[in-house]
């Protein structure tokens, strides 16, 4: 019987369980379970209901047996930066505050104001652009607002560590997550000590880094008797961006990568990190990657935007357009004319109260179109993508001299026939769309390497293309 092996994909809306199997050498994919997630208000934060994700965790792998498969190796990625304490007990210590809370505003400028940390020399030391959620920043939040709760950390996990944690009683801080908190160094891959020290954050709470392929071991005797099976828990690249860029079937080393979801992570894989100024600067970030492989990206707003948009359009019309209802209709505005491009990166879309109220207020500042039909929202928010798209391949040939051949998109934003078109006109290179299912596939893709299916990740890639439709968009 065919080994199979289960990666669980989290995101900012939804997981899913996924389970794969290699069958003459060809990746085949079966989605075994799905659940909701989101924020919620909790102690005047907005927080991630943690208890309800472990939960589905665990739920999702009892779907699984009832499906008749007995996964042998499990993965857990997830977003990066939000993280759980835990004290001397393992008892979880308060909230899992998530990213897009308020309580990190205005943090780089108090830590500049007081002389305790520029972001020129945070930047040099972390590689890592800034981000108002910055784990560095969460952190020195929390301690700011209660310093106690540090104090009486002795465990710091991110969320899929801690999930791992839950299913097999193993800690561990996994590097391609680990490197999104602005604390590790960015040459060495190790905690910056001193770092920490500035932050007056407690260095002894943070894990020795491990890398994805390693083995955390067994389920728990508890957790293997509810779900009806036992499998190793295996450490992948636990930042869904760090799973995905695994999964691009790139053809040669001078391609784009774009992961598209609810973030698009735009950029491409190095060999070492680049800090300099002008990339400072420019705001790319140097994200750990699979055998240590630096990502070398910028984080753009995605389609945050245009989900937002779905459901505000739904809760007017009392249902939710398709998304290809959005594409027909953006296509259609296009073709009566309509056109405006906004900053996708402006900070007004991270959490408004209103996208489309958003839109249109910056949409009329700039002097340009202002939206008020379906189509005229979706054409603008996939014209500003495309056109921040092109902004960061320009900036990714100035500071690293590569003269870029295409651009490949993995995830669920790859579906998106209109916005991959419109990309590559932006940006005047052949896009190669698909797979949809980027961020589950490179998960699995660590645990077939792991389990032998695989010898490399250059023999998984190249077993991409035979076992997935790639779609081509060639630049008008």
């Amino acid at each position: 019987m065919t080994s199979c092996h289960l990666a669980i994909d989290i995101g900012a809306s939804s997981g899913r369980h996924i389970v794969g199997t290699v069958v003459d050498g060809r990746m085949e994919l079966t989605e075994v379970y799905r659940f909701e997630n989101g924020l919620v208000e909790r102690d005047g934060h907005l927080c991630w209901d943690i208890d309800a994700l472990a939960q589905s965790v665990i739920d999702g792998l009892a779907a699984a047996h009832e499906q008749g498969f007995s996964p042998a190796t499990i993965g857990i990625d997830t977003w990066a930066v939000d993280y759980v304490l835990l004290d001397e007990n393992d008892e979880r210590i308060g909230q899992c505050v998530g990213y897009r809370d308020a309580r990190t505003e205005g943090v780089r400028d108090a830590l500049e104001a007081t002389g305790l940390l520029t972001f020129a020399e945070h930047y040099a030391r972390t590689g890592i652009q800034y981000q108002q959620f910055n784990t560095a920043y969460q952190l020195y939040a929390q301690s700011c607002e209660d310093h106690v709760a540090l104090e009486r950390a002795r465990t710091f996990l991110m969320v899929p560590d801690y999930l791992n944690w839950v299913l097999c009683g193993a800690k561990a801080n996994e590097y391609t997550n680990a490197s999104t908190t602005a604390l590790l160094d960015a040459k060495t891959g190790d905690w910056d000590g001193a770092l920490i020290e500035r932050l007056g954050l407690p260095r002894d709470i943070f894990l020795p880094v491990s890398m994805p392929g390693a083995s955390l071991g067994h389920l728990r005797a508890d957790i293997a008797e509810r779900v009806g099976f036992d499998a190793e828990v295996v450490l992948v690249a636990s930042h869904d961006t760090g799973s995905a860029w695994l999964a691009v079937p790139a053809r040669d080393d001078q391609a784009v990568y774009l992961s598209s979801g609810t973030w698009s992570l735009m950029g491409v894989e190095n060999a070492a990190p680049i800090t300099s100024h002008k990339s400072a600067a420019a705001n790319l970030t140097n994200e750990g990657g699979y055998e240590r492989r630096y990502r070398y990206l910028k984080n753009i707003m995605g389609l945050w935007m245009i989900q937002n948009v779905r459901r505000e359009l739904a809760e007017q019309r009392g249902e939710a357009p398709s998304w290809g209802e959005l594409v027909e209709a953006a296509e259609d505005a296009r073709a009566a004319g309509f056109s405006s491009v906004v900053d996708a990166d402006d900070p007004a879309f991270l959490a408004p109260a209103s996208m489309l109220a958003t839109l249109r207020q910056v949409a009329g500042e700039s002097g340009q179109g202002v939206p008020h039909t379906m189509g005229e929202f979706a054409l603008t928010v996939y014209d500003s993508l495309a056109a921040d798209y092109a902004r960061t391949v320009a900036q990714l040939h100035e500071l690293t001299g590569v003269d870029y051949t295409s651009i490949n998109i993995v995830g669920g934003g790859s579906a998106n026939g209109y916005l991959n078109q419109a990309t590559a006109d932006a940006c005047g290179l052949l896009v190669f769309a698909g797979p949809t299912e980027g961020t589950a596939l490179g998960n699995l893709m660590v645990q077939f390497i792991f389990s032998h299916e695989y010898a490399s990740l250059e023999e998984a890639r190249a077993a991409i293309r035979d076992s997935f439709d790639i779609k081509e968009y060639q630049p008008r």
